[in-house]
C-alpha cells in the first residue's frame, strides 16, 4: 500500500509539478536550436533572496544550454518569479512576472527537442526543464531539484527530464526558497507566499 501511495504521488508532484502551459503560438516557425559551442557557461541568476551561481552542462545537453542562454541574452528572465515550490522535490521559474497579484505568462520561444537520455541525473542541485506532458515541448521554464529525484530521469515520467547544469554557488539560497510557505493562487498550487523574484539571469563575465 505504501508503495502504491508513494506512486501516486510522485506521479501527482509531476504532472502538476513540473508542467508548464502550452507555449503561444508564433508566426513564423522556427527549429530547434542548433547545438552551443566552446567552453562551459556560467549564469549569475541574481534573485531576491540572494545569489545563485549555474554551471551549464552543454557537452551533455547542447540545445537546451543555447535555448536557455538565449533566453539570458534576451533578459527573458529578469523579473520572473519562482512561481512554484515544493519542498523536499524543487522549486520552478521563469515562466511568469507577477504584477498586482496576478501572473502574467511570458511569451516564448518554440519548444525544444528533450535531451534527457543523454543528460545527467537529476540530483540535488541540477536545474533542468520544465514541460508539459508532451516530451519535446520545454520552452523558457526550468527548476531546480533540492533533493536527488531518479524518478525523473530518462526513461520515467514520457522521456525524463533534462538536466543541463547545476549550482556550484548559492545552494542556501536555493534551501531558503524551498522552505518558504506555499498556498493556491491565481489556480496555481505551491505559490509560496512570499513572492520571489529573479531580479537579473546573466552570463558571469
Amino acid at each position: 500500500m505504501k508503495s502504491f501511495c508513494k506512486t501516486a504521488l510522485i506521479g501527482f508532484l509531476t504532472s502538476f509539478a513540473l508542467g508548464q502551459d502550452a507555449p503561444k503560438k508564433t508566426v513564423e516557425e522556427e527549429k530547434p536550436a542548433k547545438p552551443a559551442l566552446g567552453k562551459e557557461a556560467t549564469v549569475i541568476m541574481s534573485t531576491s533572496l540572494g545569489d545563485v551561481h549555474i554551471e551549464l552542462d552543454s557537452k551533455n545537453a547542447p540545445i537546451t544550454v543555447e535555448n536557455f542562454l538565449k533566453y539570458v541574452d534576451a533578459k527573458h528572465y529578469d523579473g520572473t518569479i519562482f512561481h512554484r515550490i515544493i519542498d523536499n522535490f524543487m522549486v520552478q521559474g521563469g515562466g511568469f512576472k507577477e504584477k498586482d497579484g496576478s501572473f502574467r505568462k511570458q511569451s516564448t520561444r518554440p519548444p525544444i527537442k528533450n535531451e534527457s537520455e543523454k543528460t545527467p541525473s537529476n540530483k540535488r542541485g541540477t536545474i533542468a526543464m520544465a514541460r508539459t506532458s508532451a516530451p519535446n515541448s520545454a520552452t523558457a521554464q526550468f527548476f531546480i531539484n533540492v533533493v536527488d529525484n531518479p524518478f525523473l530521469d530518462y526513461p520515467n515520467n514520457g522521456g525524463g527530464y533534462a538536466t543541463f547544469g547545476k549550482v556550484v554557488k548559492g545552494i542556501k539560497v536555493v534551501d531558503k526558497m524551498k522552505s518558504l510557505k506555499t498556498a493556491s493562487k491565481n489556480g496555481m498550487a505551491n505559490v509560496p507566499t512570499e513572492s520571489v523574484t529573479i531580479k537579473s539571469m546573466k552570463r558571469m563575465k
